[in-house]
């Protein structure tokens, strides 16, 4: 056990996510100037003055605890490259002597001017340096825990998020895993190369289903998926089967959860399409504005609308990955105007203007 811990400490940190945050973003530099803030409201009021609330003491020791906080933010910033290349333990004492040397330096900084008034050499009080040092070593011992807290629950809140993402999309994977084969085996006697192409379009879809959770294709990527999986339909549906796409505004870099689009596609064919005689059309149309992505697909469905469980699922399964993935904006929704249904997705998406114009 004491081997394990001296390796760890004594070895550089290998993960990414480093112990210590990034001081120089303005929420990091808010948060402690916040922090030490009220660090000296405590300390100011934990001194019993006589004539009501000292407000010069507040702001003196404001000034002092502050100086300390933006400087030791600064330095550490500055060696956090540094510190991620070292030994742990060489890391963790880096933080305590930047916090704890700055803190003895102002202090007597603090009685030089306040005392001497600058007039003679600077005197060392060690009974004062030796209480503001202890209050620094303990302030940054629980802010260090702090930190080192904060990024145990991120790193247990992504693997949650991608559990869950695996989850839901292993629900969809024996779905449209058993209708595909179900339109290769009907392909097999009559149109044996059909069922060739069949199956290379099927092995491009599941090779993306055993892909991560969490990872986001682009639109072309899911274009060419999709595309696959509706002539795996097409062999089986024939003539009963018409697809158009109007998506040229939508540009091919577009970043998409894998198999977000298939599923609405599976949705329209097997509760729309399939129980017609007649068949059906299926329209997706798909564009890019303002940061937001937004896709739309409509398909004609039976005169008298049924409840799917399957579809609802399928639904669900595509707004819960979304929101995961892209945060409440994202949004699914679905509904029926007279003879089609309606199924669309938005969600936000940021995009440079060169992917725009590669585009055009």
């Amino acid at each position: 056990m004491k081997n394990g811990l001296w390796t760890l400490l004594s070895k550089p940190y290998a993960g990414e996510d480093f112990f210590l945050p990034d001081l120089c973003s303005s929420m990091a530099v808010f948060t402690l100037v916040v922090l030490a803030e009220l660090l000296v409201l405590i300390l100011v009021l934990a001194v019993p003055v006589a004539g009501g609330f000292d407000w010069l003491s507040l702001a003196m020791a404001s000034l002092f605890v502050q100086w300390i906080v933006l400087l030791s933010a600064a330095l550490l910033c500055r060696l956090r490259a540094w510190m991620q290349r070292r030994a742990l333990l060489l890391a963790l004492a880096m933080c305590f002597t930047v916090v704890v040397g700055l803190t003895l330096f102002f202090s007597v900084m603090a009685d030089w001017v306040l005392g001497a008034g600058m007039l003679g050499p600077p005197e060392f009080h060690l009974q004062q340096m030796l209480r503001h040092g202890l209050i620094a070593l303990i302030m940054t011992s629980l802010l260090l825990r702090y930190f080192y807290l904060q990024q145990q629950w991120q790193r247990q809140q992504q693997a949650e998020l991608k559990a869950r993402l695996q989850a839901l999309q292993s629900r969809i994977r024996p779905h449209f895993l058993f209708n595909s084969l179900n339109s290769i085996v009907s392909l097999i006697g009559s149109a044996p190369h059909k069922a060739e192409n069949a199956v290379l379009d099927l092995a491009d879809l599941f090779r993306a289903n055993l892909s991560e959770a969490d990872g986001v294709a682009t639109w072309e990527e899911e274009l060419r998926l999709c595309q696959g999986y509706l002539r795996i339909e097409q062999y089986r549906l024939g003539d009963r089967l018409q697809v158009s796409w109007n998506i040229a505004a939508l540009p091919p870099a577009t970043p998409i959860p894998l198999l977000t689009l298939q599923p609405l596609l599976e949705n329209a064919i097997l509760h729309g399409l399939q129980p017609r005689l007649e068949g059906g059309d299926i329209c997706i149309e798909g564009r890019w504005d303002a940061g937001c992505v937004e896709l739309l697909v409509s398909n004609s469905c039976p005169p008298l609308e049924t409840n799917h469980q399957g579809a609802r699922m399928a639904l669900d399964n595509i707004r819960a990955r979304l929101t995961g993935l892209f945060g409440p904006e994202a949004k699914v929704e679905s509904w029926r105007e007279e003879a089609r249904f309606f199924s669309r997705l938005v969600y936000p998406c940021n995009h440079p203007l060169s992917i725009l114009q590669r585009s055009h």
